[in-house]
């Protein structure tokens, strides 16, 4: 599953936390949390709508971007795709098919077999931002299940939902390793034993949110409420003052591939080693052909030799998380050109073929957009899955795409 969540917590629940928290024992140095702290609870979590009294243009920022809106409760604003007659359909065979249903305030996905009801589930939560796609799951009580729609972004289409067997299923079962890159925060309500397992729906907290990265911040907010003269930010976490690998390890949580995880999910915390929470996997792909553009980013990042000869790049070098910067490809340039120039790495060699221009575009050439092979869906109609494109984090020199953008260029000159 491909999944995406966002929590927003009430003024209510910040006063009760300003007049009831207690004060938790942790190692500080500088105002950062030291690893190995006991596993994160509700209660340490502030929400982001503490964290805007403070920072509020950097919040208003990052509520724009896909961490923020990669999963949240479903309703009219967050499902995409329509509920028209005529556009809410999908057609699994002759005599079974899909709608997608609005029935007063909430939203369903319906069943059909020979024109008869047959099930009717609720989309109850929304996983992914829109960018490629959504996802919806569905309560059954305290446990998650996928639903069998997911709309795809690129054919502005309902298809039916990845890694699913072309057939109506609505048991799916979402598990928290699924929600912990899709959420803050999620709570077990069943021993690790059983399975599906259960979640407490009550205290989850949607969305990568600022919490994520930053570390529960209900005594941060308390500290700096009562001590508004402090200005060295205390009981939270900034990631610039991590170490390189802590920072990557931070990343790798949610895009290093298929981690196997040996704790309990939501156990990892910022500033944690990565390798103490999961397994390293002896069948890593030895070549990045071989590694999916969608999932490790990491992966396919720390075999170009950018990474490599770098001691400082990290995710973040090219990367805002505070400000939705997709699609952006001047901006993303502008970092790769702030190391190759003249003065420090060698500067792109197709400048004197196309000229100044090409530094707005480092993007299509170096970082192409690729087929996914894990993220494939059946649209309405099709026999063979389409798979959804993706940036390759694998940046080196792609002969082909450079061909092809240099004809663009080229094409465009001539328009003019």
């Amino acid at each position: 599953m491909n999944p995406f969540f966002k929590y927003r917590r009430s003024v209510a629940v910040t006063v009760l936390i300003f007049s009831g928290l207690l004060i938790f024992e942790r190692c500080m140095n500088n105002g950062t949390e030291t690893a190995g702290s006991k596993k994160p609870v509700f209660s340490q979590f502030a929400g982001s709508a503490s964290c805007a009294g403070c920072h509020k243009e950097i919040c208003n920022n990052h509520l724009g971007t896909a961490h923020y809106l990669t999963s949240g409760v479903a309703d009219k604003n967050s499902i995409k795709g329509s509920f028209d007659t005529g556009k809410n359909i999908f057609q699994f065979a002759a005599n079974t098919v899909v709608a997608m249903e609005k029935r007063k305030d909430s939203f369903f996905q319906v069943e059909y077999l020979a024109g008869r009801e047959a099930a009717a589930y609720p989309f109850n939560v929304v996983i992914g931002s829109g960018t490629k796609g959504q996802t919806y799951l569905h309560w059954n009580k305290d446990r998650l299940f996928q639903l069998p729609i997911t709309y795809f972004t690129a054919a502005n289409e309902w298809c039916n939902s990845p890694g699913y067997p072309g057939k109506v299923v609505f048991n799916r079962p979402v598990t928290s390793r699924c929600l912990e890159c899709h959420s803050t925060f999620a709570e077990p309500a069943s021993t690790p034993d059983k399975q599906p397992e259960a979640f407490n729906r009550n205290t989850m907290i949607y969305g990568v949110d600022c919490e994520k990265c930053h570390g529960p911040g209900a005594e941060h907010v308390v500290f700096q409420t009562k001590n508004p003269g402090v200005k060295t930010a205390k009981f939270i976490i900034n990631p610039a003052s991590l170490s390189r690998q802590q920072n990557l390890d931070l990343c790798i949580l949610c895009h290093g591939g298929r981690l196997q995880k040996t704790k309990p999910s939501f156990s990892f915390k910022v500033g944690d080693a990565i390798t103490d929470y999961f397994a390293l996997n002896d069948a890593v792909p030895q070549f990045a052909s071989e590694i999916d553009v969608h999932g490790n980013q990491y992966g396919l990042m720390a075999a170009s030799k950018c990474f490599m000869k770098s001691n400082t790049m990290t995710c973040n070098t090219c990367h805002n998380t505070h400000i939705n910067e997709a699609g952006k490809t001047a901006v993303f340039s502008q970092r790769c050109i702030s190391c190759h120039n003249t003065e420090h790495v060698a500067e792109c060699k197709m400048k004197t073929t196309v000229g100044g221009g090409i530094s707005s575009n480092c993007i299509d050439c170096h970082m192409p957009l690729e087929q996914s092979r894990a993220i494939v869906v059946l649209l309405p109609g099709n026999d063979v899955p389409t798979p959804a494109k993706m940036r390759s984090h694998y940046i080196k020199i792609y002969p082909n795409e450079t061909k092809k953008f240099i004809e663009q260029m080229k094409s465009s000159a001539n328009k003019k």
